[in-house]
């Protein structure tokens, strides 16, 4: 499956603990503008809404050759496919304190599939040691003195 957008920030700002993939209900010219790319996750989170996982603030732009008829919110709330089994493990995780459910990348292939990442936020100092580490490893990889 081929990535169509990836959110980035969320590995910087939380530490992942685990990850899933879910369908995601869209319309036509949703999906069309999906697999063109013009996805950003950004902000966005997974919350319950009557047992049922929505991703909000996600963006989906407009699919620029759609006609008039088939116009859509583009940060719309957009509901989650999963397993009953999924559904309640992700529901009873979000009772913990600090945990999030983020959305890290899209995939587009026969179907539109969303990863989510079960998360827990770092702090400002976890984020510098992140930062060193990445540089140490880039410096490892040039070849330079540490």
């Amino acid at each position: 499956m081929k990535i169509v957008a990836a959110n980035r920030r969320a590995r910087f700002d939380y530490e992942v603990l685990e990850t899933l993939e879910a369908g995601m209900i869209l319309t036509g010219p949703e999906v069309k503008s999906c697999r063109m790319g013009h996805v950003d996750l950004s902000g966005s989170y997974v919350s319950f809404l009557g047992g049922k996982p929505i991703l909000k603030q996600s963006k989906i732009s407009k699919y620029p050759f759609a006609s008039g008829a088939f116009d859509y919110a583009i940060g719309r709330d957009r509901e989650l496919l999963l397993k009953k089994t999924e559904r309640e493990k992700l529901e009873s995780l979000m009772t913990q304190k600090g945990v999030t459910i983020i959305p890290l990348e899209v995939h587009a292939g026969k179907f539109i599939k969303v990863l989510l990442g079960i998360a827990r936020g770092r702090k400002n100092i976890d984020k510098r040691q992140v930062i060193r580490e990445r540089e140490m490893s880039k410096k490892m990889r040039k070849g330079e003195e540490v």
